[in-house]
């Protein structure tokens, strides 16, 4: 399925270049026989456009070719935005050598040269553009499901959480998982949010029938090479692709560093730990914003105590433990969206549960107060943890900080999110929030920890905004 909507895709990304290298050529005319760049046209060299209409045939068949050559319509998930503007330049390069060489070749061609560096420029910019168009596209309609690849995980240890965390926290990938199977009898039939447990390995071909599946990512411990070769010859014979994830002396995948040596791949282990210097920066950012937020937003606090207090007897803010960094708890703050006594009132309301896990949650929740909506919506009730930065309890990004009660519950690779402090916003927040499972959200949050960066703090926090503002999983 991934492969014909991808077909479709390359037909549409050909044809698309195939247009804009034309409107680049003509561009070009433009910038050498109408602007007159550089140099200016004598009227005795003047031509028509016409006259360039061979040589920009020619010249898009020459780039097309390049482009193939290049790989550019080939199937890519993990080619960065950089590297296609690279490959562009290649292909646009060597076709316009190809041109210019030609035109010394055949003098009666006599064809401004100029003209083709000015369709060089163009067309790399044009081409580069419609491939960021076509990310964000693409990117766009994979998280709504479509143009997805149906996958099927083998082996449900530390390796697969793994690919499940990656696949969650990059959903423009396009990958879909399916469900995964485990000879463990207790992996195999334990569910990972929606991730479903299939079963054992043996029901493989079954499940790639009956489930459409597009991919087998192979994640079982090296020891079992047998098993993994017996997997990759099922999926040969049922005509899926196989991909085999390495779990070198089951290493964590994050401390896996693969280098090249002219061709040799080398395969070390490297230092995941934050450097103190980067603790240091992200602890100086966050002290700067929280304190510029407390200060820039205390007319916004007034409004918001002032509109709890005309709604519903009560304390203005809400103060709860939490649990941090290490294990560690501390007093949480908030402004009250429910009713006095609405803690009391939980157990009551068990059965109308909608979260999983040890998470509790319900979209109407009946303790909410009028003006306690507007803020969960809005996510405005959250603005006191400002002070919980400031005081070094919590981070602008990380983890959501949990109760002590979840945490009790947690698995043992649940806890790994608390080797970090939590953040008033996450992972967790913008790829869904209170839509997820507690199983996902564990996911998210342990990709963070593994891969943070403050490239990543910044897009988290720019994602948060849209977030914020249309409300999105928020209740």
């Amino acid at each position: 399925m991934f492969n014909r909507y991808w077909r479709w895709v390359a037909i549409a990304l050909f044809l698309s270049d195939a247009l804009l290298i034309n409107l680049g050529f003509i561009l070009a005319y433009w910038v050498r026989y109408e602007w007159q760049l550089l140099r200016p046209v004598e009227e005795a060299y003047f031509v028509p456009y016409t006259t360039y209409l061979p040589a920009a045939g020619v010249f898009t068949l020459i780039l097309l070719i390049a482009y193939w050559l290049e790989g550019m319509y080939a199937p890519a998930r993990r080619t960065s935005w950089f590297d296609q503007v690279f490959s562009i330049f290649n292909g646009t390069t060597s076709g316009t050598v190809i041109m210019i060489v030609a035109n010394y070749i055949y003098p009666s061609l006599s064809y401004s040269r100029l003209i083709f560096l000015y369709a060089t420029v163009l067309i790399v910019v044009l081409l580069s553009i419609s491939r960021l168009l076509l990310r964000a596209v693409l990117g766009h309609l994979r998280r709504r499901g479509i143009g997805v690849s149906r996958v099927l995980i083998v082996g449900a240890g530390s390796v697969g959480r793994t690919v499940m965390r990656n696949i969650v926290a990059q959903p423009s990938l396009g990958y879909q998982i399916v469900g995964f199977v485990d000879d463990n009898p207790n992996k195999g039939s334990t569910d990972i949010g929606r991730f479903k447990a299939l079963g054992p390995v043996d029901n493989l071909a079954r499940i790639i029938q009956q489930e459409n599946i597009d991919e087998v990512i192979i994640t079982l411990p090296w020891m079992y090479h047998r098993k993994i070769i017996s997997v990759m010859s099922e999926c040969q014979r049922e005509r899926v692709r196989a991909r085999l994830v390495p779990d070198l002396f089951q290493m964590t995948l994050s401390k896996v560093d693969v280098d090249d040596l002219g061709g040799v791949p080398l395969v070390g282990v490297r230092e995941i730990a934050i450097p103190r210097w980067k603790l240091a920066a992200k602890r100086a950012l966050d002290f700067s914003i929280s304190l510029m937020g407390l200060v820039l937003c205390w007319p916004l606090f007034l409004l918001i105590a002032l509109a709890i207090k005309l709604d519903s007897p009560g304390p203005v803010l809400f103060k709860q433990v939490r649990v941090g960094k290490g294990g560690k708890e501390f007093e949480l703050y908030k402004f009250r969206t429910m009713r006095v006594g609405a803690e009391e009132e939980q157990a009551e309301l068990r059965a109308f549960n909608e979260a999983t896990g040890p998470l509790f949650k319900i979209r109407d929740d009946p303790r909410l107060t009028r003006v306690g909506k507007f803020l969960r919506r809005t996510s405005l009730d959250e603005l006191p943890q400002v002070y919980n930065v400031l005081r070094g309890e919590m981070s602008l990004v990380g983890p959501r900080p949990p109760l002590p009660s979840e945490v009790a519950e947690y698995l043992p690779w649940q806890r790994q999110r608390l080797e970090v402090s939590p953040g008033m916003t996450g992972l967790w927040q913008v790829s869904g929030r209170s839509e997820l499972t507690f199983d996902e959200m564990c996911l998210l949050d342990i990709y963070y920890i593994e891969n943070w960066s403050p490239t990543l703090d910044a897009e988290i926090l720019l994602r948060t905004i849209p977030n914020i503002i249309f409300g999105k999983g928020a209740y």
